[in-house]
């Protein structure tokens, strides 16, 4: 039976260098620099699809040649906020395009026999409130480790919540959109599911493990 989810809360960036990129991240011959290099170019490409509606203000500013109205981001800051530990990997992405961005982390795991979550480390900045938050972790696969860092964020006043992952399985998906009915979710590809280990598939494998060589 097929899973369903809120589709207009989930954006498919679906470009061709981001079809073209995850190819390669997926391919299991794919060495660990590589795929480090390409899960921060995916999250780059992804964060400005994140931003796209960031607010602008008009400014007056003297180029070399003479005075124009410019424009400039108005507004909240970001916050970029891994999912420990492999969503690490997509940090610098992010600040690639938000370098004042402040980081944030959290520490999930998933129990491999139970599949649930447990957190086991937390440090935001103190002004998450009024922060738009860019919640990262390459794989979306149950969704209950997402859905609780969600919840966690929530509980600390975090209002605007983004969640990018670079593949998201239907289940992970159908799964965090109905624990937060607010956030909306960014991934490169919606893939089939997931196998009898909670794995996504056709996946990627496990990014922790590829992003930091530790197979």
């Amino acid at each position: 039976m097929s899973v369903t989810y809120d589709a207009s809360r989930v954006t498919v960036v679906d470009h061709p260098l981001v079809q073209h990129k995850l190819s390669i991240l997926r391919d299991k011959q794919t060495g660990t620099k590589q795929f480090r290099d390409l899960v921060r170019e995916l999250a780059r490409l992804e964060t400005y699809e994140a931003t796209r509606d960031l607010p602008l203000e008009t400014v007056r500013i003297s180029t070399p040649i003479g005075d124009t109205d410019a424009k400039r981001l108005a507004g909240p800051k970001l916050a970029v906020i891994p999912i420990l530990r492999a969503g690490l990997g997509m940090v610098e992405g992010a600040l690639d395009l938000v370098p004042d961005a402040r980081i944030g982390h959290l520490g999930m795991y998933r129990d491999e026999t139970t599949h649930e979550p447990h957190e086991y480390y937390a440090k935001l900045p103190s002004d998450i409130a009024e922060r738009i938050c860019l919640v990262v972790d390459p794989m979306l696969a149950t969704g209950g480790s997402a859905a609780a860092a969600l919840q966690y964020l929530r509980a600390q006043g975090a209002r605007d919540v983004r969640y990018l992952s670079i593949v998201a399985a239907p289940e992970g998906l159908a799964c965090v959109l109905a624990a937060d009915p607010a956030v909306h979710i960014y991934t490169c590809s919606v893939d089939e599911g997931l196998n009898e280990d909670a794995y996504i598939v056709p996946g990627l494998g496990d990014a922790g493990d590829r992003i930091f060589g530790t197979l």
